[in-house]
């Protein structure tokens, strides 16, 4: 049985986590200079794909065990991308952020200094580079999303004060959308490239 003693030694000097699990990823903003300008590197996933088939995203996927964010951000760019370690000049940390639907996602910045790229077809479609300055003069198309909870009919409401009348908190999404030629970049990949050149534009760390 716990005492006070033991719990001292528990919490004293404790750092937090996260409550509840979460998938885990990582992504990386890829720049590439090509004629004087900055380029951010973009894939459409492959259509054969069973999640998010076609779909716009940066490099990147589902964190390993035993292997941190940025292993993963730059094992993604490598195995994706077909280019070599080397060829990655790592730049630093995006801010990451929390997902609704039980997600984390850890954004990176890197340059990738080789225009030798040779996507693995079995992941990815396409690529395709978009200059920088596009989303400085281009902002996003805006709409939002509800967040409502999706309630059984099992649910013990005769547990809590109000029943079926409480009032559960319902939020909004902000969901954007670039558009470059024929490209529709939208989702969590718009929100990371709008906070990305938010970033830049501020050249606030």
């Amino acid at each position: 049985m716990l005492n006070l003693e033991s719990i001292d030694n528990i919490f004293r000097n404790r750092k937090g986590n996260l409550i509840g699990k979460y998938k885990k990823s990582a992504v990386m903003i890829l720049l590439y200079e090509k004629d004087g300008k900055d380029h951010i590197i973009y894939e459409q996933r492959a259509f054969t794909l069973n999640h998010q088939p076609g779909d716009i995203c940066f490099p990147g996927g589902k964190m390993e065990e035993d292997e941190s964010p940025k292993e993963t951000a730059i094992r993604e760019v490598v195995e994706e991308l077909g280019v070599k370690e080397e060829d990655i000049e790592f730049l630093g940390e995006m801010d990451f952020f929390i997902s609704p639907y039980g997600a984390i996602m850890y954004p990176f910045v890197a340059r990738l200094h080789t225009s030798d790229i040779n996507p693995n077809k079995d992941e990815v479609d396409h690529i395709f580079m978009v200059p920088l300055d596009y989303f400085e003069n281009n902002p996003p198309e805006v709409h939002e999303i509800n967040i409502n909870p999706e309630i059984k009919d099992d649910f013990p409401f005769h547990m809590i004060y109000g029943g079926r009348e409480y009032k559960f908190a319902r939020g909004k999404m902000v969901q954007y959308f670039y558009s470059y030629y024929n490209h529709n970049i939208w989702g969590f990949t718009a929100l990371i490239t709008k906070t990305f050149c938010d970033i830049v534009k501020t050249g606030k760390k």
